[in-house]
């Protein structure tokens, strides 16, 4: 059983995409298919699919450029299980000067930090990925 499913979910992507591997294929669960789908929107991964019926799968095709770098630089988990954090829209701090994103669970779903700012919605921050 695993402590913080999010934060192997990020390190799953993060060593796929140090290893040169074409895909990452973790446990499925909503949150994950969320994050992935918001990863999938601002360009860092190139697909998602959800496969098996129980237990489900989810395996995450990742982006590289033509020097097969990976699109995902850095991805660090901010709020943890032992230590959560919050902030309001005010507060939501900018990724290396908006070069990055943060997702953001908010009572509204999970959205990147742009578009909790826009909306004005704080809550959770999940991580950050440049």
């Amino acid at each position: 059983m695993l402590t913080d499913p999010i934060a192997d979910m990020l390190t799953r992507i993060r060593n796929a995409g140090l290893a040169r591997l074409e895909s990452a294929t973790l446990p499925h669960s909503k949150i994950k298919e969320h994050i992935a789908e918001i990863l999938k929107q601002e360009g860092y991964i190139h697909d998602f699919k959800v496969e098996g019926t129980f237990p489900k799968l989810l395996t995450v095709t990742l982006r590289y450029d033509q020097a097969r770098k990976s699109a995902v630089v850095g991805i660090r988990r901010k709020s943890r299980p032992g230590r959560r954090e919050y902030v309001g829209y005010r507060d939501i701090p900018r990724v290396l000067n908006g070069m990055g994103i943060s997702i953001v669970s908010t009572s509204r779903g999970l959205m990147t930090d742009t578009t909790a700012r826009d909306q004005r919605m704080g809550g959770e921050i999940l991580c950050e990925v440049w």
